[in-house]
């Protein structure tokens, strides 16, 4: 399956690189401006890498490190600098890449945004993380769902941000979208390696989806990001886990998008995602197709509330110095800003 990390590729084989990249320290434009020539520059050591591989990740945050700095001052748009680096990058390169930014927002927080350009210059995806990492991160939560594109060699790809790995319905929701590859970008730190390890194999293997997963890796001086590029198969067994936290390097695997299909048509047993919605089916004709989930039918109603909901201590960011927010939750916004 792995083809020696891509080097050996089959005709319907995709081969993603997942960049380990260095934590930056970003306070400034300059600084902005030198750390989009870094991930440029790694676009092409990727492709120098790697003749074969098909498309790139780089890390949540890797163009502005650990900060939570929201100075307008080095917030992106869709049309500045740093992402039309990134367009010609992947074009100069003939390679797909997956980017993190984190995007100006005029109307409150900014939001932490991700992005898949293919290799002719073109935004194919674009994403806003809907569950930031509470109460440490401040990004405005995302209001435009999960897109689900058509990546290469036809392999439907979507992405997800960090904190949204951890929840099991934010995986569900790519595959039942069609995702045939989920990408997981993250900035963890080492208190979260277990987490992050068993997350992404779950979500693989509950979903019968390959996962592609990078975290930052090294120092800023102050945070320790642990790296840990893995890439899991739809069985949950691992293909490639780059576990030496060596900053910069990239773990590549082929990964057969063709071998997902067949499972999700073919599997009788563990074809969770079928049965969900299926239930019994060996009892009842065509199983139980009906929503026996409490929290499902409350989040639906707006009723959704925890037994120990008045217990819960840390209900805002204050703990981390952000001030209490006063501001609701707006209807959609699916324009981004220019």
């Amino acid at each position: 399956m792995n083809g020696l990390g891509g080097l050996n590729k089959s005709p319907d084989g995709v081969v993603i690189g997942l960049v380990q990249l260095q934590l930056p320290v970003v306070v400034t434009k300059t600084d902005l401006a030198r750390q989009t020539e870094r991930i440029v520059y790694m676009i092409g050591k990727a492709r120098r890498n790697l003749g074969t591989m098909d498309l790139v990740v780089f890390p949540e945050y890797s163009l502005h490190g650990l900060s939570m700095d929201t100075n307008p001052e080095i917030m992106c748009r869709l049309d500045g600098p740093e992402v039309a680096a990134f367009r010609k990058g992947c074009v100069d390169n003939k390679i797909w890449g997956c980017f993190s930014i984190m995007e100006f927002n005029p109307d409150g927080n900014p939001y932490n945004s991700g992005l898949i350009i293919d290799d002719h210059g073109e935004i194919k995806l674009y994403y806003r993380k809907l569950h930031p990492w509470i109460p440490v991160e401040p990004w405005e939560p995302g209001d435009i769902g999960i897109p689900v594109i058509e990546g290469p060699k036809g392999a439907k790809i979507a992405l997800i941000i960090c904190h949204d790995g951890m929840f099991p319905e934010m995986a569900r929701e790519c595959a039942y979208k069609g995702a045939e590859i989920m990408i997981r970008t993250a900035g963890y730190t080492a208190p979260i390696r277990e987490s992050w390890r068993f997350t992404n194999q779950a979500n693989a293997f509950q979903n019968l989806m390959v996962t592609a997963n990078v975290c930052m890796c090294g120092s800023d001086g102050s945070f320790d990001s642990m790296g840990e590029g893995m890439i899991v198969n739809f069985d949950g067994s691992i293909i490639a886990h780059g576990t030496t936290g060596r900053a910069d390097e990239i773990i590549t695997a082929e990964v057969r998008p063709d071998l997902v299909r067949e499972a999700r048509i073919h599997w009788g047993v563990e074809n969770n995602i079928y049965q969900l919605w299926h239930r019994g089916y060996v009892a009842v004709k065509g199983g139980a197709m009906d929503c026996p989930y409490t929290f499902m039918q409350d989040m639906v109603a707006g009723t959704f509330r925890l037994p120990w909901e008045d217990q819960v201590k840390v209900t805002d960011g204050t703990s981390c110095g952000f001030p209490m927010p006063t501001r609701l939750f707006g209807p959609k916004n699916a324009k981004a800003a220019e």
